[in-house]
């Protein structure tokens, strides 16, 4: 049981859902209104990726990212900011028997270090790396990380003076999240996502989530969530297995069955179900002490 908790909240994430919420964050004001609403509910970690303004889908433009943190870095409410580095490894195969070429509307792939040059422009404190190569719910696409391009990635977020979030989607992530902090990549203390529920990934049962949480490095600190309506269940469920959490409209877009939610109030029940469970929420200030954080802006 984890009785000191923080909240992440991811306000967006890249997946095609904007048609399916009218108020989803899009363009750079939007998710910094958003990430600003979720750390007024109580979230201590916005999780940031950008969308293109005109289409609603993912993007990597650091332009947009760099206007997403300066509308959040020029105001009052403090948060710690989380910058996503998994896009740029999107690889969708041609159909059926013809794999190549690929698919180019959906295909884009990018060297390890243009995906992280957002990170390197802005210095978040905290950015993503994706542990794992894996399907991703759709017939033909795959979610592209390497081996190699990850510990490029690592060694250069490492330099930066960044703290990675690993997003660890199944057991084999985390063999090398192992290799990672054995081979100096990593710096203690060591951060971790475990990400349930995600099609072709870790089931979100709870042995799953125990299996995973018993092969965690020692000393890490974890969090873990689910998707859509086990979203919220996960929050008890983190905090039980000793774990911090994370909502927000990346991950669900519903505050119970018919209700569209919004991040601020997801991140509000998230904070009632762990106060419920007499947890204290930890705010930004005690997170950075925790996870050794260099505040910026």
């Amino acid at each position: 049981m984890n009785w000191e908790v923080f909240v992440t909240c991811a306000v967006t994430g890249s997946g095609n859902t904007a048609g399916r919420h009218p108020d989803l964050p899009i363009t750079p004001a939007e998710i910094a209104d958003a990430a600003i609403e979720a750390a007024e509910a109580g979230a201590a970690i916005a999780h940031i990726h950008v969308r293109d303004p005109e289409t609603g889908m993912g993007g990597r433009d650091p332009a947009l990212f760099a206007e997403v943190v300066e509308r959040i870095r020029e105001r009052d409410t403090d948060v710690i900011l989380n910058l996503t580095a998994g896009m740029g490894g999107d690889m969708v195969f041609g159909p059926g028997e013809n794999p190549l070429p690929l698919d180019e509307k959906g295909t884009d792939m990018a060297g390890p270090l243009e995906r992280l040059k957002h990170v390197e422009d802005l210095l978040p404190e905290i950015c993503t790396l994706d542990c794992g190569t894996m399907n991703f719910a759709e017939s033909d696409y795959v979610m592209t990380n390497t081996p190699g391009m990850l510990k490029a990635m690592a060694k250069r977020v490492q330099e930066l003076g960044v703290r990675p979030e690993l997003e660890v989607f199944d057991t084999g992530h985390l063999v090398f999240v192992h290799e990672l902090i054995r081979e100096g990549l990593i710096d203690d203390p060591v951060m971790i996502q475990l990400c349930m529920g995600i099609p072709y990934g870790a089931p979100d049962d709870p042995s799953t989530l125990m299996a995973l949480v018993n092969r965690l490095p020692d000393g890490a600190h974890f969090s873990a969530f689910s998707i859509g309506r086990n979203q919220l269940p996960f929050v008890a469920m983190a905090a039980l297995a000793g774990g911090n959490v994370r909502v927000g409209l990346e991950d669900n877009l519903y505050l119970e069955k018919g209700v569209l939610a919004s991040n601020g109030q997801l991140v509000e029940r998230a904070v009632a179900i762990l106060t419920a469970m007499n947890v204290r929420i930890l705010g930004p200030d005690a997170v950075r002490e925790k996870l050794k954080l260099k505040k910026r802006g």
